[in-house]
């Protein structure tokens, strides 16, 4: 018997990318490779790549000339590029850096053995396309083998709105949802092996169309799995935050009240140069009709400053937004330029600019982040334990708010969730004792 062969994958990105690269080590699984650590001895390296952050390709490249001493050391060595830097730049990869084997989209990484296959003759392979067949159809099913208390699980790819910033309308393509039945089959061999929370993951995930009552009707069904005790989703689109979707977070109790909802800037001129069709008042609505529903709910969002044209009202409309609605996490950019997009055409900011004001956004985030968990101490949350932690006889595990929280328990606690009282606020996390 044949030694297995040793398949290194570094993920770059979002939770999509995660749960890609899952499926990519599953594929190539049926062809001898095992999963391992590090690039050191690996047969294979995969890098899962991610075009949303600034010059993302540069730093693809630069991560490949790291890799270019194993090559030269095993020349067997098989390096490969997925991903959305995959997809946007294709064959000038191989171009720039012709020690790489294989480019592959995240649309085509179902084709991967075959592509496996030819390297492995001394071809050079190539898919970037937008294959009519579904690559979760063509994905062998997901092996039983033990897993850990929390799983990603894609339903929903590709965006259909084309913000003026964003490059995952041409990487990803266009909206697809993945029929329901294969969803809940899916998410029912997960929870065999073991898992208790799901995160349900698209590009816009609250466009889920694969269910005749969208989004919300997905969550009543997996509801319905015996051993799934945490539902989530991320991420969405205020525009598609119907009723429906509101009135689970109110009524479905495995539905956990954390919600991600970017809004990305709290000024109606740039939210119409962004092209995200909703004004500031429309997400001031709808926030309160979710909180209505839901008054617990921690809310997390996503904001870009310095975009094309934001003056200083701009920003301190963004500002007084982030006031207004106060979040419990978020995430904030500077706007970097995508190739390709409209906004790319138009007179960038100068830098200085666009660094002051993230450095006062992030100040006001983090100040409500550090209020919302200093609001937990003396609280009593229900804690779904991951792993270990540093210290002996210590575990960590999430809250239904997603914060982390670390308690002195022992290991048999791991995949079950217990009651904790929350004792103190740490730095992006709390500590507590169990109950």
């Amino acid at each position: 018997m044949s030694e297995p062969k040793k398949l290194f994958i570094k993920t770059y990105g979002c939770q999509m990318n995660v749960y890609d690269s899952e499926r990519m080590a599953e594929a190539l699984g049926g062809k001898g490779y095992i999963q391992v650590q590090t690039p050191d001895d690996a047969d294979m390296i995969l890098m899962n790549t991610c075009h949303i952050r600034e010059k993302a390709a540069e730093k693809v490249y630069s991560e490949l000339g790291r890799f270019k001493k194993l090559k030269e050391a095993k020349p067997d060595l098989k390096i490969g590029v997925a991903g959305c830097v995959a997809q946007a730049e294709g064959e000038e990869i191989m171009a720039r850096q012709p020690m790489v084997d294989l480019v592959v989209g995240p649309q085509s990484y179902h084709r991967l053995p075959a592509m496996e296959e030819a390297v492995q003759q001394g071809k050079k392979a190539v898919d970037t396309d937008f294959p009519e067949e579904d690559k979760f159809d063509t994905l062998n099913k997901r092996p039983r083998a033990t897993r850990g208390p929390t799983a990603f699980l894609t339903v929903q790819e590709g965006c259909d709105k084309f913000c003026a910033f964003c490059v995952v309308p041409y990487t990803r393509g266009a909206e697809v949802s993945r029929p329901k039945e294969r969803i809940l089959r899916e998410a029912a061999d997960l929870v065999e092996a073991g898992v208790r929370e799901i995160t349900l993951l698209g590009q816009n995930v609250n466009a889920y169309h694969g269910h005749e009552k969208g989004l919300a009707g997905l969550i009543w069904e997996l509801d319905k799995i015996d051993g799934l005790e945490r539902i989530r989703f991320t991420t969405s689109h205020p525009n598609d935050m119907d009723d429906a979707l509101i009135e689970a977070h109110g009524t479905c109790d495995k539905l956990m009240p954390y919600l991600h909802l970017p809004v990305q800037s709290g000024s109606d001129k740039i939210l119409k140069a962004m092209n995200r069709k909703h004004t500031r008042d429309d997400y001031f609505r709808l926030i309160d009709r979710i909180r209505d529903a839901r008054p617990d709910l921690l809310l997390s969002g996503d904001f870009i400053v310095g975009f094309p044209g934001e003056t200083d009202q701009d920003f301190e409309d963004t500002m007084g937004l982030v006031r207004r609605v106060g979040y419990g996490q978020a995430y904030s950019f500077k706007y970097s330029t995508r190739p390709g997009t409209p906004a790319a055409e138009k007179a960038q900011l100068p830098d200085e600019v666009m660094n002051e004001r993230l450095q006062a956004l992030q100040a006001l985030l983090t100040e409500q982040q550090v209020a919302t968990q200093n609001s937990m101490v003396g609280k009593e949350v229900s804690v779904l334990f991951e792993k270990a932690g540093r210290q002996e006889g210590q575990m960590i595990g999430k809250s239904e708010y997603l914060h982390a929280v670390h308690a002195t328990a022992p290991a048999e606690v791991k995949g079950t969730i217990r009651r904790v009282r929350i004792l103190e606020s740490r730095t992006n996390s709390l500590h507590g004792e169990l109950i």
